[in-house]
């Protein structure tokens, strides 16, 4: 399987954040897209079909618990992974994000990426090889 044409969506309001994890996720070989909010993700999303959205929650314009449901309802983007990277690791959010159909909910701390990298690994965007860098 030819991971470098894997794509993945950032949405994420902090244009650090957002650079460190393209950083990150582009030296594994994976194409990286970057929305600054809910409402551009979901234009993004639509247009560019994405392998998989990374979705941060609190955004300006609409946030990603939001953007997480209304993905889910359009037949366009409804099919496309979607995975919670947040600071707001709160119960209820977790399972207001699990139950728009997010796969996985993962808190922003030291162990993040090596979580977020697993799971790219279990949906076959990442291979073995790519995570061991």
């Amino acid at each position: 399987m030819n991971h470098e044409s894997k794509k993945i969506l950032i949405v994420e309001d902090s244009p650090v954040q957002a650079l460190s994890l393209r950083h990150v996720l582009e030296s594994r070989g994976l194409e990286v897209l970057w929305a600054g909010n809910g409402q551009i993700g979901l234009l993004m999303a639509s247009q560019k079909h994405p392998d998989v959205i990374v979705m941060d929650v609190e955004m300006p314009k609409m946030n990603g618990l939001e953007a997480c449901k209304h993905l889910k309802e359009n037949p366009l983007t409804c099919n496309i992974p979607v995975i919670i990277l947040t600071v707001r690791a709160e119960v209820d959010y977790v399972f207001e994000g699990l139950s728009l159909e997010a796969i996985d909910f993962i808190p922003k701390d030291a162990f993040s990426e090596s979580v977020l990298l697993e799971t790219l690994y279990q949906l076959d965007i990442l291979s073995e090889k790519s995570i061991a860098k």
